[in-house]
């Protein structure tokens, strides 16, 4: 599995089990969950949106319904990009433990 698909595995708390995880598992399950928020408790949606850092206008370009467009995967591609760059973002600034912090 890419390391950048297991990171954000392990970020977003989705358990496999033993499954070897793809793009296109991450994608169906971001999704079911993201259907699941929209239908049920769009508050938390919102809310674990705005914790992952994503912009309140990409979320609601997201929100408009197009011709041919799906608001839950635009959504969906929104939090694994934004999961993606947060990714790059770590490896690129990589902090080294800082000395005598331990206790």
């Amino acid at each position: 599995m890419n390391q950048s698909f297991e990171i954000i595995y392990n970020q977003l708390q989705i358990d496999l089990g033993d499954k070897e995880a793809s793009e296109q598992d991450l994608i169906q399950a971001i999704y079911q969950r993201v259907e699941y928020l929209l239908e049920f408790d769009k508050d938390l949606l919102v809310s674990y949106l705005y914790r992952l850092d994503i912009s309140e206008s990409k979320i609601n370009i997201a929100m408009i319904p197009a011709e041919d467009g799906n608001p839950i995967m635009a959504i969906t591609m929104l939090i694994i990009e934004r999961q993606k760059q947060r990714v790059a973002s770590k490896n690129k600034y990589k902090v080294k433990p800082i000395e005598g912090w331990e206790f």
